[in-house]
């Protein structure tokens, strides 16, 4: 019997630290983004998924890049409040964002890798 009780009690430690991967997100990151990109790690599929921020119409923008494993994945694009602004690329290879081409986002740097 002592002997379950310590092996459910390793196994439960090992599950909570493997749930509590500690992510390295670049400083100054919005918190919402931060938690944005925890959800993101979670779901995403691909191991090149990464996160970009960009200045794009006089805001910081900030794209979650689902990486290559896929074909037309869409890279959502969020504004620092975390208020989805659309999805760039996709079946439909779309390449606007309210009505203005992304290629003006001036790209500031990447902010996460998975």
């Amino acid at each position: 019997m002592r002997a379950l009780v310590l092996l459910f009690l390793t196994s439960t430690l090992a599950l909570t630290a493997a749930s509590c991967e500690k992510i390295e997100v670049a400083g100054g990151t919005p918190k919402c983004i931060e938690k944005e990109i925890r959800e993101f790690n979670q779901t995403s599929s691909c191991d090149d998924a990464s996160v970009s921020e960009y200045w794009f119409q006089n805001k910081t923008v900030f794209t979650f890049e689902p990486g290559t494993c896929g074909a037309d994945m869409a890279t959502p694009v969020y504004d620092a409040k975390c208020n989805r602004l659309g999805s760039l690329g996709g079946i439909q290879g779309n390449t606007k964002i309210n009505g203005e081409d992304f290629s003006n986002a001036e790209f500031v740097r990447v902010v996460w890798e998975k």
